[in-house]
């Protein structure tokens, strides 16, 4: 296993350009992964990569024994993981990353079941607002929205999303119940900043019949975060325009109510992500079943839909 060791080290130090990167990948520190390949050279009798301060580069040696030994890799290190068992259930460090309201709201609540049907697994899960490096970063898998979809990623669909304008129930009779977007303008809006575009997030807004609208208010309040937003109009500070996920228990508790509820945003879909293999370890797997099976269960495709 220690040879095994060595050439995964130069796998990963050649897929991702640095040994600090495949370190974070492997979880070992930089010197661990410079010693395994410098191990592995004085082996081979040859030097794999040209080394600076600044790159780290393949030799035509080193070019040619990753041809030779990556596809291999990989399903070693795949049948490992579908054979790594205790008392036949699938085991291992299971590291998913997603949203962290999200994540809280609805994947969180799953945990102690999937605990009881999967004792072996031990969870590593990462609640992070923003868009995981699923290859790099050594995730098994990711669970999100928008994510950019890298090679050797699969994408499995859980549920399409929309968004809805909502507020308290308390700001709308101070103020007036809307009838067309047009009337939005003279409410406080609560907008959403965009950490991808760095400005204010337009609402875009359109109707079963085909009818659409792009509004550009000035912020009454700008926040980053859609809990956040369904936070402030609860408190009466205006009108959010929010993904239903996030709004959805409000509304059935009564809490905010839709506004133009003939209107509504379409986002994409929330969708769960992880590496292509022709092996997938087991412990990823039996994940993606359980995931996919909950959310046919709980039906979120037909709640987080507007229409």
């Amino acid at each position: 296993m220690e040879t095994l060791s060595s050439i995964e080290s130069f796998v990963r130090s050649a897929e991702l350009g640095s040994f600090s990167a495949a370190a974070r990948r492997l979880r070992l520190t930089p010197g661990g992964v410079s010693k395994n390949v410098a191990k592995l050279e004085s082996d081979l009798g040859v030097r794999l990569f040209h080394r600076s301060t600044r790159s780290l580069t393949l030799t035509e040696a080193g070019e040619q024994f990753l041809a030779q030994v990556t596809g291999g890799l990989d399903a070693i290190q795949s049948a490992i993981a579908n054979t790594s068992t205790v008392a036949g259930q699938p085991a291992g460090t299971l590291k998913v990353g997603m949203a962290m309201a999200f994540g809280r709201d609805h994947i969180l609540p799953l945990l102690g079941q999937f605990l009881r049907e999967f004792p072996a697994i031990k969870p590593d899960w990462r609640f992070d607002n923003r868009q995981v490096d699923l290859i790099g970063e050594g995730f098994d898998a990711a669970i999100g929205g928008g994510i950019d979809i890298a090679p050797g990623v699969v994408v499995r669909e859980l549920a399409r999303i929309h968004l809805v304008l909502v507020g308290s129930p308390e700001y709308l009779a101070n103020k007036f119940v809307p009838k067309t977007p047009a009337d939005l303008a003279q409410l406080d809006a609560l907008i959403r900043y965009s950490q991808t575009t760095n400005r204010p997030t337009p609402w875009h807004l359109k109707t079963i019949a085909g009818e659409q609208v792009t509004l550009e208010l000035t912020p009454r309040v700008t926040l980053n975060d859609p809990e956040m937003l369904c936070n402030a109009a609860m408190a009466g500070l205006g009108i959010a325009h929010v993904p239903m996920p996030h709004a959805l228990r409000h509304l059935e508790s009564g809490a905010l109510v839709r506004v133009l509820p003939d209107w509504y945003t379409e986002t994409g879909v929330i969708s769960l992500y992880f590496a292509a293999k022709k092996l997938m370890p087991a412990k990823t797997r039996v994940f993606v079943d359980f995931i996919v099976e909950k959310f046919r269960a709980e039906r979120y495709s037909e709640k987080w839909s507007a229409v």
